[in-house]
């Protein structure tokens, strides 16, 4: 097991170039179990960019069982203007089935629970799909509370694209 980073628990360390194929194929499999297998476009290159390119957007945690890299949160830094503080907005969290119920998914969210807290963030957010008992009783036992009167809204492909054309003010 490597060492782990300044701060994080035993288990858990910043995910390097090298474990980008690991991170890749824990994406996909998250995708297969939110009944999205063929969601998934990102590649290995594209995490290398945005991970550890020049313009980073976000940042890997890797959580090893010995030698094997089995588990991940893939999160981003946020800002809130109510609070004035940054947090952090998780992802993904995956950890394969293999590795569930021995600590490194709570070891994944301790350590990002330390980052916040040394960086002076105030939260850490991510959602979950309403059907997704195991991981709402996961988070909940954690001390996570759902943000029952926020619904997400996502603007993609066609409607992305028509938006991104308008260019047109309309006054009264």
């Amino acid at each position: 097991m490597a060492e782990p980073g300044p701060g994080l628990p035993a288990g858990v360390r910043f995910a390097e170039p090298d474990d980008l194929p690991d991170v890749l194929r824990m994406i996909r499999a998250l995708a297969d179990y939110e009944r999205e297998p063929d969601a998934v476009e990102t590649t290995v290159e594209d995490l290398r960019r945005w991970v550890f390119g020049a313009d980073p957007v976000a940042s890997v945690l890797v959580a090893e069982d010995g030698a094997a890299v089995v588990g991940m949160a893939l999160w981003f830094r946020t800002y809130s203007t109510w609070t004035g503080v940054p947090g952090i907005h998780l992802e993904d969290l995956y950890v394969d089935p293999s590795a569930r119920g021995t600590g490194l998914g709570r070891a994944l969210l301790a350590a990002l629970a330390r980052i916040a807290a040394d960086r002076g963030y105030r939260r850490v957010e991510w959602a979950v799909l309403d059907w997704n008992t195991p991981s709402i009783e996961f988070y909940e036992a954690l001390g996570a509370e759902p943000m029952r009167e926020w619904s997400t809204y996502r603007l993609s492909g066609r409607a992305l694209a028509e938006l991104a054309e308008t260019d047109v003010v309309q006054r009264q």
